[in-house]
């Protein structure tokens, strides 16, 4: 298994509209085994994503799937800063 934790902080005011955007197209990921964003409770402008997917190779041909592609184009503007990014090897627990 491959999986992703990832921080984000949109522009002051904005969070909400960027989780409501990366929520709305999650449903037919192939090799998605768990999506799942969540507000930061320190942070007014920050989220984070985590991620688990069968492979990297999924995740990888993911961003390439047009709803994907599409929900990022339209993110790109709502993020003010990138933060953290790390990878994992998921090895099991509930929902996956």
């Amino acid at each position: 298994m491959y999986g992703l934790i990832g921080s984000f902080s949109a522009h002051p005011g904005k969070r909400d509209d960027l989780i409501a955007l990366m929520t709305a197209s999650v449903g037919d990921m192939p090799g998605c085994l768990s999506y799942v964003v969540a507000r930061d409770p320190q942070d007014a402008d920050k989220l984070w994503i985590t991620e688990v997917w069968d492979s990297a190779d999924s995740h990888k041909a993911s961003l390439h799937i047009p709803a994907v592609a599409e929900t990022i184009r339209q993110a790109m503007p709502l993020i003010a800063a990138f933060g953290e990014h790390i990878v994992t090897e998921p090895v099991g627990g509930y929902g996956i």
